[in-house]
């Protein structure tokens, strides 16, 4: 949602490039987030909804290196959101890797 806010002040001339761009991959991170977890009964759709949402987490960071870069948000603002896509794609990293912590199916 702080994307969202942020980018509300961007360019108009941006309103169908970069702001668009930020906007769906930060809200894609979220969606395919929450479409694996709801698959979570079953192991291997679980994990393959994590790598789409770690691709456009990093889509993310490019669009806020853009956004920083064209200074259209500044840099403090910018580091602070790529460091928390960093941590999410820790979190979806670790999901991946040990997905019977997060599934319904032990064994």
């Amino acid at each position: 949602m702080r994307i969202f806010e942020v980018s509300k002040s961007f360019p108009p001339e941006e309103r169908y490039s970069l702001t668009d761009q930020i906007r769906r991959s930060s809200r894609s991170v979220c969606s395919n987030i929450a479409e694996g977890c709801r698959k979570r009964r079953y192991e291997a759709a679980f994990v393959a909804k994590f790598p789409d949402s770690e691709g456009e987490a990093a889509q993310t960071q490019v669009w806020l290196e853009f956004a920083v870069k064209c200074r259209y948000m500044d840099r403090a603002c910018g580091r602070e959101l790529y460091q928390e896509y960093e941590e999410i794609t820790r979190m979806l990293v670790s999901m991946i890797n040990s997905p019977d912590s997060w599934t319904l199916t032990r064994r």
